[in-house]
């Protein structure tokens, strides 16, 4: 199926991926798991909501943890360039018959939220408070040492259509997995706009859906050490997948559900993307190099299992990809 072209002056500019609000039922335990396990540090909390950031991180938090009868991803959210960009945003998505609400959001400037035309709910705000970075306050670190929020992956029920959106939005493709063949689909499609691999990555499969969010960390052996951590801490059952080594992105990850199942991936090592002339980087579905290098495959909960979208009915997929899954 057809590959997007790049587009460089889209109908407003996304600078990056910025934050999750995820719906949790319990609280304290989700509290617990992200700031003494994984490592992230509470920036403020209340009895209603918690909010954490990464190391590096500037602004006042990338994860909001929201207390919730029923476990949900909430909203996805981007940082965009200016304000502007936030009235840019709404002309856009007027002229496109998609509704939309600037909102009142804690801890952020003007907030512009939408539902997208396949269901994932989406906010975008250009300033939120600032904090000073721990980047330097290793006295702080706990668990794998997240550095910084990296990017989203969402199962999409219609894959091509989705990426074809995103496109038109600016998002560049760098790697994308295919069937084979002369009218093979595309299943799977990874998108940045800050210049790495991916801000936001979109995989076939019942949706709208959250797969998993992910922290970078600094190197490898955070990831190895996250792992000792949780079976350590009586969490071995929530390691789902890895460590290893990705094909595609070339970086090593690690995944982890939390104790709603949210999926959590744990990521470092990926590569430079921001010229202009990137040529985007084909996979073959049953290339088993693609989902690890060293040609393990994933479970079949990879595949199958995800956050639904607060209020959104989840759909079957245009079509069920062939994709090697472990036994």
């Amino acid at each position: 199926m057809p590959v997007p072209q790049h587009i460089f002056e889209p109908p407003f500019n996304i600078i990056r991926s910025s934050h999750v609000v995820l719906d949790v039922t319990d609280l304290k335990l989700s509290r617990a798991f992200y700031e003494t396990i994984v490592g992230l540090h509470v920036e403020d909390a209340d009895d209603k909501f918690v909010y954490l950031r990464a190391a590096e991180e500037h602004q006042h938090h990338s994860l909001v943890l929201r207390k919730a009868a029923a476990a949900a991803c909430a909203r996805l959210g981007f940082k965009v360039g200016n304000d502007g960009d936030l009235d840019k945003a709404a002309k856009f998505l007027s002229e496109n018959g998609l509704g939309y609400a600037f909102a009142d959001q804690p801890f952020q400037g003007r907030t512009l939220q939408f539902t997208d035309p396949f269901g994932f709910q989406i906010e975008l705000y250009a300033s939120m408070d600032r904090r000073p970075h721990l980047l330097r306050r290793f006295d702080l670190y706990k668990g794998c040492h997240p550095q910084r929020l990296d990017h989203f992956n969402v199962f999409a029920a219609e894959v091509q259509d989705t990426v074809e959106f995103y496109a038109r939005l600016g998002f560049r493709l760098t790697e994308y997995a295919e069937e084979d063949g002369p009218n093979g689909r595309i299943a799977a499609a990874w998108m940045h706009r800050k210049g790495n691999v991916h801000d936001f990555a979109i995989t076939n499969g019942k949706g709208p859906r959250l797969h998993h969010f992910a922290y970078w960390t600094p190197t490898a052996m955070n990831i190895i050490h996250l792992c000792d951590v949780m079976a350590s801490a009586g969490f071995v059952k929530n390691i789902e997948r890895g460590p290893g080594r990705h094909g595609i992105s070339n970086a090593f990850f690690l995944y982890v559900r939390d104790p709603d199942g949210h999926r959590l991936e744990l990521y470092t090592s990926d590569y430079f993307t921001g010229d202009h002339d990137h040529e985007p980087l084909r996979w073959s579905l049953r290339d088993p190099r693609r989902q690890t290098l060293w040609g393990a495959p994933a479970p079949r909960s990879w595949f199958e299992q995800g956050s639904p979208f607060s209020g959104q009915a989840v759909r079957e997929p245009k079509f069920v990809a062939d994709v090697l899954v472990a036994d």
